[in-house]
């Protein structure tokens, strides 16, 4: 009889992690491979994705996400087979996004296209792979994305959009043992989140901690990759549609436009 604990493992199966050279996506590529998978990343970091392949023995493509004939190359690279496509990589620019009003233009596009049209473009290539037997898609929103968050509108459309996306997919490709879901973190201590709130900014870390987040203490990479483990393996094979927040509770927690 299959032991329960088995299926929380990934092996015989193939993974693409987008952004899996740093931050949550390489905490992923660390998990995944333990558990057995084949994972592929794509990142535009060909230093860190180097060094994330040497380390974990994945295997790294180089890939602008936002780039079509980038991510077929990626897709292409799984030979055909494919079992679970986590899309992690996702951008949000301190001091270029903003209020809509601020924002210039190409930088929403740029915006867009890294978060969004990246989710699109793996989706529609790796799809058809994972029609054949069966699969996990896993999508990254944010607390952005199922609550309002002041200054930052192009991540905060992007996220939204991702929410959406990911249960009108699942929707649409359940029927083909195809599962869409996706996770909503927000306060992850990753290099992103460092750099969103540099030293010289007025964002009070300490009081936002002690008011907002009920846990008082930010997230880890490493715990949002546990949850995309469980939602690549079968152990949740009747999660379809599901939108995990990850937050520590923040987003039960009031108005984060201010925290007095």
């Amino acid at each position: 009889m299959t032991s329960p604990v088995s299926k929380f493992m990934l092996a015989g199966k193939k993974a693409v992690i987008t952004g899996g050279a740093g931050g949550i996506g390489l905490a992923a590529v660390r998990l995944f491979t333990a558990a057995g998978a084949q994972v592929i990343i794509a990142d535009v970091n060909e230093t860190a994705g180097n060094a994330a392949a040497k380390e974990t023995g994945a295997r790294f493509i180089p890939c602008d996400v936002s780039n079509s004939g980038d991510v077929r190359r990626v897709i292409d690279a799984a030979e055909g087979n494919l079992d679970i496509l986590y899309n992690n990589a996702g951008v949000y620019w301190n001091r270029k996004d903003g209020r809509i009003t601020d924002i210039a233009e190409e930088d929403w596009e740029r915006i867009l296209a890294i978060n969004l049209r990246s989710v699109f473009l793996f989706c529609k290539y790796a799809l058809p792979l994972l029609m054949k037997r069966g699969g996990a898609v896993i999508n990254t929103a944010s607390s952005a994305g199922m609550i309002g968050i002041p200054g930052c509108d192009a991540y905060t459309a992007t996220k939204g959009a991702i929410v959406q996306l990911t249960k009108s997919m699942a929707a649409e490709y359940g029927r083909y043992n195809v599962r869409v879901n996706c996770i909503a973190p927000a306060a992850i201590m990753t290099p992103m989140v460092r750099q969103s709130n540099p030293p010289d900014s007025t964002f009070d870390e300490e009081r936002f901690l002690k008011l907002r987040t009920p846990l008082r203490r930010y997230g880890t990479p490493e715990e949002i990759a546990r949850i995309a483990c469980f939602l690549a393996s079968d152990a949740a094979s009747y999660l379809n549609g599901a939108v995990i927040t990850a937050d520590g509770g923040i987003t039960i927690n009031g108005d984060l436009s201010k925290i007095d």
